[in-house]
């Protein structure tokens, strides 16, 4: 492994930090917009504490004013430190000692340079080896706990706390099984939604692992979804347990002395072993599933891997003696290149992502590392650069987000996403003084349609009616779909009824006429239901409420309608 690099190559240099006196509620806004899983609390230029994603458990849920307190009241102190050049090893040991998951990285000066995490160390490719040779088995936590859906967030904290777990199942006999985190306990900390239960929180789909699994596996498992959990499951398919880093982490500190006390019983034989060593190397590159490029020190190839030839298309006769710039893509600016060098020549390495061309001219997405290899002299002689083609990687992460905040069918945002932006809009609202109009609207007779022509025309009518009605609206408005042919449109920052009654209007005209869908001509009208924040509720839940009543009032008046919800009885 390598353990002998400095914490400061894997460390987060994108420290978020806060002073003592921030509410605890904007601490956690903050958090959940960078997605990071602490933030520092500064008193000047003078780290004080930390509070992370672990100290949300903490909170007295029972106290309504705790979210609103200074953080200095629930930060953990005092914060523990490390210097940027402790080795990579060291640095997990130093983890488990303390029990701690985060640690701040300093300079010679004591400043904060960085934070170092579990995630941090089990992403390090240098664990690669540990990880490979572990099963799943042996890791995972065997007695997770198990929420129902609509537990409220205190006994969800409550139990994961005494459980000392840092994510739990929730189980849905509807939506299947989901999972929510410590991350998921920030995101309510900071929303602080009324009435939200253990379903509201939690993430799907639960992405799963089998017990005979290796911890590489479920680690590279872990990277393609960008999450930080998996469930485990036996191999009669029952979820049997949680995966996190912190699991993998188990054992680190003893890897880390074994290869230490190897590498000193090993020191005389280094020079004999050197030879087979130089050659075991060269069949690694040969074989591995990473691209390796060697330049010399002005940057010309002199060497690549077959895995090079796989990705880019080019042979080694088309690409030694030539610049790495013949993959150049286009999409980097002349910045980009200085900012890499800059690194390169200060620093020694270089990491990150990076638009390249195939020989066929294909645009691929690289993860690349470039590291300056110097002479005995400390003199640059060589640069090797390894990457491996992430294209379908970020494609997939794409296609989840999508999945979770967008609707299959119409491509609108689904309801998970609209609590998000309603929650934004009500909080603009408050603090401007404006108002928001909520629509809620589904078609007169749909399910008619649907059994007389069937369901993939009524899908067709489904997306007119997206389409139509998105024509009605400004940019900043929103249009959603719940549930088959109920839609939401949020109008945020109006100041009267009058756009509200101006956009009812024209999405009642979009449907005057007859629709042809597929061929077929329909009969269409809508029966909309209106409410206005904050006269009819100050929350997304009295709101949509509120909204859906007036509808049903329209559809009693005989459909075709609009209803305001101060107007039902």
């Amino acid at each position: 492994m390598q353990q002998d690099i400095p914490v400061e190559r894997i460390a987060q240099s994108n420290l978020l930090q806060c002073p003592p006196e921030m509410a605890l509620r904007e601490a956690a806004q903050r958090m959940s917009e960078r997605w990071c899983s602490s933030i520092v609390v500064m008193d000047g230029e003078r780290p004080v504490g930390i509070w992370t994603e672990r100290d949300a458990l903490a909170v007295d849920f029972t106290d309504p004013g705790a979210v609103n307190a200074p953080i200095s009241e629930h930060m953990s102190a005092p914060l523990h430190t490390l210097a940027a050049d402790t080795p990579v090893g060291e640095a997990a040991g130093e983890l488990g000692r303390l029990g701690v998951r985060h640690l701040l990285v300093v300079n010679e000066a004591g400043r904060p340079q960085g934070i170092l995490s579990q995630s941090d160390i089990a992403l390090n490719q240098g664990l690669e080896p540990y990880l490979r040779l572990r099963e799943v088995g042996n890791r995972f936590r065997s007695k997770p706990v198990f929420l129902e859906t609509d537990e409220p967030i205190l006994s969800v904290s409550r139990k994961m706390r005494a459980a000392g777990a840092d994510a739990a199942i929730v189980d849905d006999p509807e939506l299947g099984p989901g999972i929510i985190t410590e991350r998921d306990v920030v995101r309510w900390i900071a929303a602080a939604p009324e009435n939200a239960g253990a379903g509201d929180l939690a993430s799907r789909p639960l992405v799963r692992v089998r017990t005979d699994d290796t911890l590489l596996q479920a680690r590279n498992r872990l990277l393609q979804y960008r999450i930080r959990h998996l469930a485990v499951e036996s191999p009669a398919g029952e979820i049997v347990g949680l995966l996190g880093f912190s699991d993998m982490m188990e054992g680190v500190e003893r890897v880390y002395l074994e290869d230490l006390r190897r590498a000193l019983e090993d020191r005389e034989n280094a020079l004999k072993k050197s030879r087979q060593s130089l050659r075991l190397a060269e069949r690694l590159i040969e074989a591995s599933l990473e691209g390796v490029m060697i330049t010399d020190a002005r940057g010309i190839v002199e060497f690549i891997n077959p895995a090079f030839t796989h990705i880019t298309g080019y042979q080694p006769e088309e690409i030694i003696g030539q610049s790495p710039g013949i993959l150049n893509s286009g999409r980097q600016d002349d910045a980009f290149y200085r900012a890499m060098w800059q690194s390169l020549r200060e620093k020694g390495y270089w990491q990150g992502e990076i638009w390249n061309r195939r020989k066929d001219g294909e645009i691929f997405l690289e993860l690349l590392t470039i590291t300056a290899i110097t002479d005995d002299d400390g003199e640059v002689s060589h640069y090797a650069g390894l990457f491996t083609d992430i294209t379908r990687m970020k494609e997939d992460e794409e296609y989840i987000r999508r999945l979770a905040y967008y609707d299959a069918l119409t491509g609108l945002p689904n309801r998970r996403l609209l609590d998000d932006r309603m929650e934004l809009a009500i909080a603009h609202s408050r603090r401007s003084g404006s108002q928001l109009g909520v629509l809620f609207f589904d078609l007169d007779h749909f399910k008619r349609i649907n059994d007389t022509h069937g369901h993939e025309l009524g899908d067709q009518l489904l997306l007119e009616v997206a389409r139509r009605v998105r024509q009605c609206l400004r940019e900043d408005d929103t249009l959603a779909r719940l549930a088959g042919d109920e839609f939401v449109v949020l109008l945020p920052d109006i100041e009267s009824e009058a756009p509200i009654r101006s956009v009812t209007r024209r999405i009642g005209e979009q449907f005057g006429d007859k629709v042809v869908v597929a061929g077929v001509p329909l009969r269409i009208s809508v029966s909309i239901g209106v409410a206005i924040c904050p006269a009819d509720g100050a929350d997304p839940e009295s709101l949509l409420r509120a909204a859906d009543a007036a509808m049903y009032a329209a559809k009693r008046a005989g459909r075709n309608a609009v209803r305001f919800s101060r107007d039902i009885e």
